[in-house]
Parts: C-alpha cells; sequence; structure tokens
C-alpha cells in the first residue's frame, strides 16, 4: 500500500516556523529578556529602553514600505532569505556595541529585516492554502515566536549567571548566529508557490479553487474602507502587545523584585503557553469566523493587561500572564487568513503589507509611550491600564466588522 506524501504547504509552514523564531521570536521578543541586563549595564533610563524598541519597530515600518519591492524583484523565497540575514548580522553587531544610538540604529535595521521576513512568509499562506486552512497555517507558523521567548527565557539568565555584565553582549551574539543559520534553512526549503513543484494548494480542489478566487477578486466593493477598518484593529494589537511584551520581565524585575533567574522562568512559561495560541485561535476564526477569532482575542487581551495594572499582587500578576500567553500572538494569524480570503494570493501579500502598516505605527507608539508614563509614575500600572482601554475598543471594533464570506 503506497503511503499518502504529506504536501509541500506543511513545509512551507515549518520554514515559517523557522522565519517567525528568528525575526521575530529571537529579533524581537529576546528584547525584553536581555533589556534589564542590558539597561543596567549600560546605564539606560527606561525612556531609552522604549526608544531602543521602537527604533526597531519603526525598521519594521519601513520594511512595510519596501517589502513589496524585495518581492516583485526578488520573489517570496530570496525575500525571507535576505530578511534573515539582515537581522542575523544587525544583531551580531548590537553584541559589540556600547553606544545608545548605534543599539538603536542596529535595532532599526533589525526591524527592516524582520519585517521584510515575517510579512512574506505570512503571506505566503494565501499561496499555499485553501481558505478555510488559512487560519491554521497562519497560526502554526507563529509557533516560531514563542519558541523564541521560551529560548531567551532559557539562555539569557543562564549566560547573565557565567558571564554576568557581558551575558547579554553573548546572547545578542549567539541569537545574530542562530538566525543566520535559519536563514540557510529557509533559503533551502521555500518554494513560492505551488506551481513551481505542480502542485495546487492544500485542501483545494482546482475548479473550486478557480471559481472562489473570481469570486473573492469582484468583492468587496468597499474593500479600501474594509482594509483600513482591518487596519484599525491591527494598529490597536500593535500598540498593546508591544507594552506587555517589552516591559513585563523589567516590572517583574524591577517593580515586583523577582530575581532574573526567576522572571526569566516566568517569561519563558509565557512563551510556552504562546507557542500554539495561533493555532488555537487561528482554528477558531476558520470555524466561527474572522471576526468572533478577533472578539475573543482581545477579551481575553483586555482582562490580562487590566490585571496587570491592578496591582491586586503577584497571584493578579501571574493569571494575567497566563492570560497573555494562551492568546498572545493569535491577531496576526487571524489578520493574515482575513486579508488573504478577501482577496486572490497575487494581491493578499501586497494588502498585509498595507494593513501591517497601520501595526507598525502602533508597536512604534507603544513602548515610547509606555516607558514615558513609567518614567513619569515610576511604575508600569498606567502603562497596562492604556493597554486595557485599547485592547477594549479593540473588541468593539471586531464587533462592527462586516463578516468576510470564506470559500470552502
Amino acid at each position: 500500500m503506497q503511503q499518502k506524501k504529506i504536501h509541500y504547504a506543511w513545509i512551507i509552514v515549518l520554514s515559517g516556523v523557522f522565519t517567525l523564531f528568528s525575526c521575530l521570536g529571537l529579533g524581537r521578543f529576546a528584547l525584553g529578556m536581555l533589556l534589564p541586563s542590558m539597561g543596567e549595564d549600560l546605564t539606560l533610563t527606561y525612556t531609552q529602553m522604549g526608544l531602543i524598541s521602537t527604533g526597531n519597530f519603526i525598521g519594521y515600518l519601513v520594511a512595510v514600505l519596501i517589502c513589496g519591492i524585495f518581492i516583485r524583484r526578488l520573489g517570496e523565497r530570496w525575500s525571507i532569505t535576505s530578511g534573515l540575514i539582515m537581522v542575523g548580522l544587525s544583531m551580531l553587531l548590537v553584541s559589540q556595541s556600547a553606544n545608545f544610538m548605534l543599539i538603536t540604529a542596529l535595532y532599526f535595521v533589525t526591524g527592516i529585516g524582520s519585517g521584510i521576513a515575517n510579512i512574506t512568509a505570512m503571506s505566503l499562506v494565501a499561496h499555499w492554502f485553501a481558505p478555510k486552512y488559512r487560519g491554521r497555517a497562519a497560526g502554526y507558523m507563529i509557533v516560531g515566536n514563542g519558541l523564541g521567548i521560551v529560548t531567551s527565557g532559557i539562555l539569557i539568565p543562564w549566560l547573565n549567571t557565567h558571564w554576568l555584565e557581558d551575558g547579554w553582549r553573548i546572547g545578542w551574539g549567539a541569537f545574530g548566529i542562530a538566525i543566520i543559520i535559519a536563514a540557510i534553512a529557509t533559503a533551502l526549503l521555500i518554494r513560492n508557490n505551488p506551481k513551481q513543484l505542480g502542485l495546487q494548494p492544500f485542501g483545494s480542489d482546482e475548479s473550486i479553487d478557480t471559481d472562489s478566487r473570481k469570486k473573492i477578486a469582484a468583492v468587496p466593493k468597499n474593500k479600501n474602507k474594509l482594509i483600513t477598518h482591518i487596519g484599525s484593529i491591527y494598529f490597536l494589537f500593535g500598540f498593546t502587545y508591544v507594552i506587555y511584551a517589552t516591559f513585563i520581565v523589567t516590572t517583574l524585575v524591577e517593580q515586583y523584585h523577582f530575581s532574573e533567574d526567576k522572571a526569566g522562568i516566568l517569561w519563558m512559561a509565557i512563551g510556552v503557553l504562546s507557542i500554539f495560541s495561533g493555532a488555537l485561535f487561528g482554528g477558531v476564526s476558520d470555524r466561527f469566523g474572522r471576526k468572533a477569532g478577533l472578539m475573543a482575542v482581545f477579551a481575553i487581551q483586555t482582562l490580562s493587561y487590566g490585571l496587570a495594572a491592578s496591582e491586586f499582587g503577584q497571584v493578579s500578576l501571574f493569571l494575567s500572564m497566563v492570560l497573555f500567553g494562551i492568546s498572545a500572538f493569535s491577531i496576526p494569524a487571524i489578520i493574515a487568513a482575513t486579508v488573504s480570503d478577501m482577496l486572490p494570493p497575487a494581491e493578499a501579500g501586497k494588502v498585509f503589507g498595507f494593513v501591517t502598516f497601520f501595526f507598525g505605527i502602533g508597536q512604534i507608539a507603544g513602548p515610547t509611550i509606555a516607558g514615558f508614563l513609567a518614567e513619569q509614575t515610576d511604575s508600569f500600572t498606567s502603562s497596562y491600564l492604556l493597554a486595557a482601554i485599547a485592547t477594549a475598543l479593540a473588541v468593539v471594533l471586531s464587533f462592527i466588522l462586516k463578516p468576510i464570506k470564506q470559500s470552502h
């Protein structure tokens, strides 16, 4: 009896895991673990810590504007590879830097590479999967984010214990090397679309897929208004999650007086919980609709940020971290699937880049405002409260989002 082969679409998902592990899991989310020791060694203020993070997000925003050019000239495969190489090399250089402005500039370059790699990888879902599988596929790719958090939660405290003030430098350097290796792996695995291998998208029938794409290409008439609406929702996610991801470890260490080792364990626990957050709620959106998926995630995150702001004690903080972990990276998966449902694959990547522009602006504003508020109040309570209000607004915007018809 002949065994059924695994569809190459799942190899694309695996390459997406490698990509997001590198460009976001290590390239962005490891910053929360690196900041306390780096800030102490370089005597950085909260505002400067926020600005380093903001520099990364400005780079990400630049990537949104130029990503389409990369894809047109290089194709998806080499766009992702070149983005990852930018991330890896810039992080290696950060490991050798001591100047705040230089580190911010280098982390800006990291942001450009992260954006190019991430946006392009997520757009591959539209090429390789039929609509009814896109939420789950994008969610599985986002497993890479959680794996990156787990890695930094284990490695950084260990490095700081053994190499003291040089631990954060070794961390940046090790992550840079790992990302360059991942770039080589993705270059070997990724193919731009199923046609290159003589395949159809996973879960599709050729005739059904052709008809559905014609229907999708013809709707909606108010496409620009709908894209702006989706972009506004994505802005609120970018604005809020980054406050939590950037400052939760610093909050544990400086506000609740946890040791860096214990804070690392808790950060790692968030990573473990977040590993399947994208697949979980991406699956919910496949089954119950994108609107329902968005509302569920934002409601959970509102509660998480509210608990972090409550100052009820460690129990409320731990519950906040659990809620953040199980929902952490669901929104990008659902947004990518939403855009893929709206448009044919050739357009989906471009439009995903456009709504990511809104997301990028949110990421820029979030850490800067949160760092400033913390500086003024000597606490992150007001920052988390602001995040809770913003995600509550996102629930409302998701509720009034007109449902998008999906083809099965």
